[in-house]
């Protein structure tokens, strides 16, 4: 029954699976479905890592390419990405180790992301990340153009 309510009704699945578990009920879990679910929470919160990090990257892109619209919304938006970053690897610390994936991965999108709000060519954008994680993490890094 558990597996053909994983396909039809996933809450239900999900409770059902949470209280065999409490009661420590394992042989009638569902353990390749709950497996499955795990990874995928653990996939969710790379994915959540590396799309913060392309906001706050393409945010640093615009603010060095295209220095007249620099405003306070960008601002508030570069640190408000820092903090949401910050806090997220607190949350998940073995992340960490997936930081140089997770920025070559953001920044590669934040190009992208870029020259679409800017109107600025990609190829005019760095091709690799000229900054690294520890600067853009820095509340007193504001990038300029060279």
């Amino acid at each position: 029954m558990s597996g053909n309510l994983y396909e039809t009704d996933f809450y239900a699945w999900a409770m059902e699976q949470a209280a065999l578990l409490r009661a420590g009920k394992l042989s009638a879990a569902d353990i390749d479905n709950i497996a499955e679910e795990i990874e995928s929470m653990g996939k969710t919160e790379k994915r959540e890592l590396i799309s913060r990090l392309k906001v706050l990257l393409m945010h640093l892109l615009k603010w060095q390419f295209q220095p007249a619209g620099r405003c306070v919304s960008w601002q508030l938006t570069i640190k408000e990405q820092r903090r949401e970053v910050a806090d997220h690897l607190s949350d998940n610390p073995s992340l960490k180790s997936r930081l140089p994936d997770s920025m070559a991965n953001a920044y590669a999108v934040a190009i992208i992301a870029a020259a679409r709000e800017t109107s600025i060519a990609e190829e005019t954008f760095p091709a690799e990340c000229p900054w690294s994680f520890e600067q853009i993490m820095d509340g007193a890094f504001w990038p300029d153009q060279h």
